[in-house]
């Protein structure tokens, strides 16, 4: 006789078995506050030029070695919903100014540190979350009083280098100096009057070997491939583009030829041979000197590219083609016709280089026409060269945050600190609940000053002690100096800048995720789809 089990009563009882379902302040909101807090800890430790890095291993096995804390979350498969909401923060932080995504996280799992207390002595998740939204409006207030320099023009280099080198230092602290250089080089060689500033434009190509001191900026694209022809150098030449492959063509549709003598064999080879021939001097008659294929080259078109000494580049990536034909101003063309004047691309120098024993063809424009300009990291392993492509990466979004809106504010924790002190002073004129929430707000924000110097190995309470002591007196601009004992400094003097709308946006997402986490009171998970399970890895020997 089968047993009839009921089901768990309430809410539970109309899902699927399976079902999880969660609800309360105990269960579902500080449950949440728990792992949100957990994920903020991971990355906190890879906070500022002294974080540690962090190795992450993806679901394909391939290995990252970094303390940026968008490559972090991108690479890790979260499960936790709450904690995804803070990720979507970050990686809406990441989109909009491409820097700060440590900032969103450190300071939306802070929020929801701070409010956990405020929840056990029984102030309700709600009016927390509005004195958090309270408080944030407050933040946008003085954030503009406290810009301390602005940077009126792209091509003011002294400045917009200052700007670059604090988010480039976070990364690569020692060789800021050098990377920052290069990334003004690179940026400073494409940005033209009345255009937005594209990030894509500028490329990395990374080559293992020598020293990072190496590195280059090359004014057009380098491609680490070998050439198909026997040419290895061009200059001032014309370029042909195309998508499809350089071979013999292929009739569109089937076609049956019937042949009856040898003769006629060799006749209908011959013609097959004879076209191609003339497609090829064609190309070359219309003055083009370098072949660009996005396909294939035939063994037979091959013969004849050397033959009228073309210089024949294989890309195998379509993008990689469109970014070679805006670089070059050419157009890809679909079909193997020889190109127009106007379809034509020009560039100045294409040749084959070899760096290490790495081949490289390098398309090269000297003159202010290089639409896309290539930065060739060195470095002795992959992972330390991908950890400078990142840094890279960051210097460029910042240049193209100060393309746009080009102040500044000051760094090192000076900020956070100078808005916790303002933030307490304002809690004190609010007569109700909310006050608590934006004296916790103000709390969350010291968080940034301690990881920075938890981080250097300075005493966090004690340069804490001292930061808010200074920024009392009314010295906005003091913030912890990470290589000196005095451990605080003015950061203004010592050119250490964030970015306005790093800050703006930072505090703008983490708010918005850590109310949304907030206002959470029943989780409610559906049973799995049912399908095949991944993989297992296999047990060792031992077991």
């Amino acid at each position: 006789m089968a047993l009839h089990v009921p089901k768990a009563p309430g809410f539970a009882q109309m899902l699927k078995d399976g079902a999880r379902y969660f609800s309360g302040l105990e269960e579902a909101v500080i449950r949440n506050i728990g792992a949100c807090k957990e994920f903020s800890h991971s990355v906190q430790s890879a906070y500022g030029p002294n974080g540690m890095n962090k190795m992450v291993i993806n679901h394909l096995e391939k290995m990252f070695v970094t303390s940026d804390a968008a490559t972090i979350i991108r690479e890790l498969d979260v499960e936790h919903p709450a904690a995804k909401l803070m990720i979507l923060g970050s990686e809406m932080q990441d989109s909009e100014v491409g820097d700060g995504t440590n900032f969103v996280i450190i300071l939306a799992g802070a929020l929801l540190e701070c409010s956990e207390e405020l929840i056990r002595l029984g102030v309700t998740p709600t009016e927390i979350a509005e004195g958090y939204e309270l408080a944030l409006e407050k933040c946008l207030d003085i954030l503009p009083k406290l810009v301390c320099k602005e940077v009126k023009s792209t091509h003011d280099t002294e400045n917009m280098k200052k700007a670059i080198l604090t988010s480039v230092q976070s990364k690569q602290y020692g060789n800021e100096e050098f990377l920052s250089d290069l990334i003004i080089k690179a940026c400073d060689s494409i940005i033209s009057e009345g255009t937005t500033f594209n990030v894509d434009n500028v490329r990395v190509c990374k080559i293992p070997g020598c020293g990072l001191f190496s590195s280059q900026v090359v004014k057009g694209m380098v491609f680490k491939k070998q050439i198909e022809g026997e040419v290895t150098k061009v200059e001032k030449g014309k370029i042909a583009l195309y998508s499809c492959a350089v071979d013999i063509m292929q009739t569109e549709t089937k076609g049956t030829v019937l042949i009856k003598t040898a003769e006629e064999l060799t006749n209908f080879s011959r013609g097959e041979e004879n076209l191609l021939e003339m497609q090829i001097k064609a190309i070359a008659d219309t003055g083009a000197k370098v072949i660009v294929s996005g396909a294939k080259f035939g063994d037979m078109a091959l013969h004849y590219v050397n033959k009228y000494g073309l210089m024949a580049v294989r890309l195998n990536s379509k993008f990689d083609l469109r970014r070679l034909s805006k670089s070059v101003g050419g157009t890809v063309l679909p079909r193997l016709t020889p190109p127009s004047q106007q379809e034509l691309g020009y560039c100045d120098s294409v040749h084959v280089e070899e760096l290490g024993d790495t081949p490289t063809v390098v398309f090269k424009n000297e003159g202010k026409d290089a639409r896309i300009a290539t930065i060739v990291i060195r470095g002795a392993t992959d992972s330390y060269m991908d950890d400078i492509e990142r840094a890279i990466d960051d210097g460029v979004n910042t240049y193209k945050c100060l393309s746009r809106d080009g102040r500044l504010v000051p760094g090192a924790g000076a900020i956070e600190v100078e808005l916790a002190c303002q933030l307490s002073e304002y809690a004190d004129t609010l007569p109700g609940l909310e006050q608590y929430a934006v004296r916790k707000f103000a709390n969350a924000l010291e968080t940034f000053p301690k990881t920075l110097a938890e981080n250097s190995g300075l005493r966090s309470t004690i340069v804490l002690e001292k930061l808010l002591a200074a920024h009392k007196n009314g010295e906005k601009n003091i913030g912890v100096d990470i290589e000196s004992d005095n451990s605080t400094c003015d950061v203004v003097e010592k050119n250490i800048l964030d970015l306005y709308s790093c800050k703006y946006w930072g505090l703008k997402y983490a708010v918005g995720a850590a109310a949304t986490i907030l206002r959470v009171d029943q989780i409610i998970m559906a049973k799995r789809a049912g399908g095949p399970k991944p993989r297992q890895g296999g047990g060792d020997d031992d077991e």
